[in-house]
């Protein structure tokens, strides 16, 4: 099941997994304030995304949004990768079940690694705020981008990670 926390926590628990190592230092970068993902994340404009390229076949998506209302977020798994997903500046809710709960809707892959489901309102809701990280597997289904109250700039960081070894 996904992997929730604070940047340190998440960061601690999968420090075994060599794996994830270049993925948690391209993080650590995007929050040290005055580097240069720093400033690349804080110059982005509502709807635009970044692709930076890692190592082990990683990549970061760096984003800036507003998010939407509930209704309007849609339920996605991944097969090829784990997204590791931070947020930098702003708030939103993000909910995950299992991907066993989620019935489909449509199928983007493997030309685009994402399945989305049809509405499911039974999910766990989290609230996300700078520093906040989540680690979705393929077995996790998540939806996020969604708005607090008002619809709000949300900066954040989703590394896509190889699924390698964790293959579900």
């Amino acid at each position: 099941m996904a992997l929730l926390g604070t940047r340190s926590t998440v960061r601690a628990q999968l420090a075994h997994q060599g794996h994830f190592a270049p993925s948690f230092a391209y993080l650590e970068e995007c929050f040290r304030t005055g580097s240069a993902a720093s400033r690349l994340v804080a110059g982005l404009v509502a709807g635009q995304t970044e692709r930076v390229d890692l190592a082990g076949g990683a990549f970061a998506l760096l984003q800036a949004y507003l998010t939407k209302p509930r209704a309007e977020g849609r339920w996605e798994t991944h097969r090829a990768h784990i997204d590791i997903q931070a947020v930098i500046a702003g708030e939103e809710f993000m909910e995950i079940t299992s991907r066993e709960h989620l019935a489909l809707d449509e199928d983007l892959t493997p030309a685009k690694d994402v399945i989305f489901y049809q509405p499911f309102d039974q999910g766990s809701v989290l609230r996300f705020g700078p520093g906040c990280v989540g680690v979705y597997f393929p077995a996790d289904g998540h939806r996020g981008g969604l708005a607090v109250a008002e619809p709000l700039l949300v900066r954040k960081v989703v590394v896509k990670v190889p699924v390698g070894p964790f293959a579900a």
